[in-house]
């Protein structure tokens, strides 16, 4: 199937909810995000930021970029000009920078707090308690230059759905608690970013606004110029 026909189906699938859909381009050339556009994506994941920053130059700029992966806080500087949404902001310090350099840029980025949430090491992310630590903190408040829009996590990669859904429908309980304690007059505090291609039906199921789908759109294609962070 071409990327055309993969987007098709998931749009299909999505469209009786209220999930968008992020398509992850990392690791595939800008050719392939371009057949994707025309297809009528516009929506576009990227976790490197080198990666991010070249695909923005040679593409549409109407895409809506998402920073999906890891961010190191001497990355943000290369992506603060155009990014829509960062996904994955999992500190304090992370959370400064970014505003630091959205009024260098005389903007407002909008940022969802990543949640750790899997049963697993090698996931980044906030704990429960350190997501109302940072919203209640002084420095927080004084951060006019982001806007936090709603909540990410990532569940655990295994064969259990139980586990899976058991750790979305926690995400979910935080995102109400938060949203009725911190952002109760905000409309724009609305998005669960949660499921990729393995869980993704489980994830729209439990409130999911966003699910991240790769290599289900794009196949196995690898760039071979692009090196990790």
């Amino acid at each position: 199937m071409s990327i055309a026909d993969n987007l098709l189906k998931y749009k299909k699938e999505l469209e009786s909810t209220s999930a968008k859909l992020v398509a992850v381009s990392k690791n595939n050339e800008a050719d392939a995000v371009q057949e994707a556009y025309d297809a009528g994506q516009r929506i576009f994941g990227e976790n490197i930021v080198q990666e991010l920053v070249d695909k923005h130059a040679l593409l549409p700029k109407d895409i809506e970029w998402h920073l999906i992966g890891h961010l190191q806080t001497n990355k943000v500087k290369y992506i603060a000009p155009f990014i829509s949404l960062i996904e994955s902001v999992d500190s304090l310090k992370l959370l400064i920078e970014i505003n630091k350099q959205a009024l260098k840029n005389n903007r407002v980025i909008d940022c969802l707090l990543q949640v750790y949430i899997a049963d697993e090491d090698t996931k980044f992310g906030l704990g429960f308690d350190e997501v109302i630590e940072l919203l209640r903190s002084e420095e927080f408040e004084s951060l006019k230059n982001i806007r936090i829009v709603g909540l990410m996590g990532i569940a655990t990669n295994t064969e259990s759905k139980k586990q899976i859904r058991d750790e979305f429908q926690e995400l979910k309980v935080l995102f109400d608690g938060i949203k009725l304690t911190f952002f109760r007059k905000d409309a724009y505090f609305k998005e669960i970013s949660m499921g990729m291609s393995a869980d993704y039906e489980i994830a729209v199921e439990e409130g999911s606004t966003m699910v991240r789908i790769g290599s289900n759109i794009f196949g196995k294609r690898k760039l071979k110029h692009f090196k990790a962070e």
